[in-house]
């Protein structure tokens, strides 16, 4: 499966979280229906993956992605009003500390679901 058809069957599986709960709830309740409706169509996920980061070779903490899916999309899930410039500056930054090519920003929060597509800035193949 390649990235757009991974990435369309992921917000698709967003967008019938989104139609059936609708906006307000808290985000763990979307991260856990959300992981429900991907094992449906049999897509293969890890939820809060750790992942170490360093500055200048020194270890300085850890962050937790919401999903990485099929090894590939990083995927960040937000339950606010509308995204902020914030939220893609930490989408952005899991995709490289993950090392993936791609991410996903998906806000619950609004009355119409919200996608934002990021891509990793340290890619030089690109897609």
């Amino acid at each position: 499966m390649n990235i757009d058809e991974l990435t369309y069957k992921i917000n698709g599986c967003a967008m019938k979280v989104h139609n059936t709960l609708g906006n307000g709830f808290q985000e763990v309740i979307y991260q856990r229906c959300l992981a429900i409706e991907l094992g449906k169509v049999g897509l293969k996920y890890v939820r809060e993956k750790e992942q170490d980061i360093y500055y200048d070779g020194v270890h300085v903490g850890t962050r937790r992605a919401d999903f990485i899916i099929q090894d590939e999309i990083m995927v960040e899930l937000k339950a606010v009003i509308n995204l902020e410039d914030a939220h893609l500056a930490q989408a952005k930054n899991y995709v490289v500390a993950y090392d993936l090519k791609i991410g996903l920003l998906i806000n619950f929060g609004s009355t119409s679901l919200q996608f934002k597509k990021v891509y990793n800035s340290r890619d030089r193949i690109g897609i």
